[in-house]
């Protein structure tokens, strides 16, 4: 199959809508408990809670209007996920983590997405690389807005669809339980809007090769943009950034 150059978003194909990328993560059952793990996920991933905070259990609970037995349940998914640890006499706080855990974790994840592109590109269906690249349109118009958030629903999607086309329940249950850890740092190394620009081109790139079923290049494409990601956060770090950060 021949790739389509991704200039303009297709009238034919309708884009996703970000509540979708929201309802498709994991955890994000409507339960009380599932709700408020949620809202505390996409705090923690948009930077709000820094890696090392403390998260206070009264704020909190006055915040999200809940009351301490719902977010101490929130607190156990997200230990569960690694993105809360429980420390003795301090309660909850957002795992904070070391230069040698962001390698080890881009290095995992790298591995993972490389074998999931390479399997999408051969068992993809015509229709789900359809419905990435007017993913990829959506992400693209809100680049162009620099909506932000928009954007992180569009790519967290994107790269969960990549995951689906795989094939490979297994995989995909392993990819999701370790991009957890790393959302944070994927987040705010696009606050940077050259290292955005750049993000969002080989999001394109991923898209063109991914439709012309080419699995080396669009793995090739998806090693490099994790190991930019992973880069930005190990440079942050060392300037004494927080290290969600990258």
């Amino acid at each position: 199959m021949s790739s389509t150059p991704l200039l303009a978003p297709d009238p034919q194909t309708p884009a996703p809508m970000a509540d979708e990328a929201r309802a498709a993560r994991p955890g994000s059952r409507r339960t009380l408990p599932g709700t408020v793990a949620e809202q505390l996920r996409e705090r923690i991933i948009q930077g709000e809670f820094r890696p090392g905070a403390r998260l206070n259990e009264r704020l909190l609970c006055e915040l999200l209007g809940v009351s301490r037995t719902p977010l101490r349940e929130a607190f156990r998914v997200l230990a569960a996920e690694g993105l809360v640890q429980m420390v003795p006499n301090r309660g909850a706080q957002v795992v904070a983590m070391s230069e040698t855990t962001i390698r080890e974790a881009f290095e995992v994840i790298g591995g993972l997405e490389a074998m999931s592109c390479r399997l999408a590109c051969a068992r993809a269906t015509d229709a789900e690389i359809a419905e990435i690249r007017a993913l990829t349109y959506e992400m693209m118009a809100s680049h162009a807005r620099q909506d932000l958030p928009a954007y992180y629903d569009c790519n967290r999607l994107i790269h969960r669809r990549i995951g689906q086309a795989a094939h490979n329940a297994l995989l995909l249950q392993l990819y999701e339980a370790q991009n957890l850890r790393i959302q944070n740092l994927r987040f705010v190394s696009n606050e940077d809007r050259a290292k955005w620009d750049q993000a969002m081109r080989e999001h394109i790139e991923m898209a063109d090769a991914l439709a012309a079923r080419d699995g080396d290049r669009l793995a090739a494409i998806m090693r490099e943009h994790l190991q930019r990601k992973c880069d930005a956060a190990l440079r942050s770090l060392a300037q004494g950034g927080p290290s969600g950060s990258g």
